[in-house]
Parts: C-alpha cells; sequence; structure tokens
C-alpha cells in the first residue's frame, strides 16, 4: 500500500548543486524502482543559517521532497541516506492525509476595540 512521505535534508553547504542534484537523483531512484513508488514534488530552498551548528557547519543547504512509495522500500533508502557524508541532517515522516484547511480567525471590529477602551 503507497503511502504519502515527506523527507526534509540538510546537505553540506560546501556542495554545488549539480552535485547535490546527483545525490538526490540516486535516492530517489531507490524509491521509485520497480515502479512501487512516485515522486511528487522536490522543493529546493536553498543554503540557510542554521539555528545551532551540526557537524561544525553554521549553515546547510535544504531540500524538501515529497513522494508516494510502499513501506518495503524506506529501510533501503533510509540507509543510503544515513550513509552519505554529505547529508548533515535528515527527517523521513509520514505526510498528514488531508492537507489542514485555514481556519478562520474571529475578527474583532474596530468599533467594539473603541467602545471597550472608552468603558475601561
Amino acid at each position: 500500500m503507497n503511502r504519502r512521505y515527506e523527507t526534509v535534508y540538510i546537505f553540506d553547504s560546501a556542495l554545488d548543486e549539480p552535485a547535490i542534484n546527483e545525490k538526490l537523483t540516486r535516492f530517489h531512484a531507490l524509491l521509485t524502482k520497480d515502479g512501487k513508488g512516485t515522486l511528487s514534488n522536490v522543493s529546493h530552498w536553498g543554503k540557510r543559517t542554521m539555528a545551532y551548528k551540526i557537524k561544525k557547519k553554521d549553515t546547510g543547504y535544504y531540500v524538501v521532497a515529497e513522494f508516494q512509495a510502499t513501506g518495503d522500500l524506506l529501510p533501503e533508502y533510509e540507509r543510503a541516506v544515513k550513509l552519505d557524508e554529505g547529508v548533515l541532517r535528515y527527517m523521513c515522516v509520514e505526510a498528514a492525509r488531508e492537507q489542514p484547511k485555514p481556519v478562520a480567525a474571529a475578527v474583532v471590529a474596530p468599533e467594539e476595540e473603541e467602545l471597550e477602551e472608552e468603558e475601561a
């Protein structure tokens, strides 16, 4: 059974973009082999400063990938990502079944605010 997953990679910022794309192609080939998985979206966020150092690095190159795959493909995929020295951190999670819908916040009219301030 295919499930939706989302992975966030933090690559070493010293890597250039073609090298990162080559690594992503290799990782995603593991997910799509034998037609058991499909890649739906890959978003490059670029270089960003991290909140704390990881492996003595201050910055990392962030990539978010969304895909559908069967559960038996994940152990081999995660092992390949773990062993790659260019990946500082990664996190793979099962994505929500539905996209959350925005909730409308209660808006107080400006006149009501003024009345409350005058009464106080």
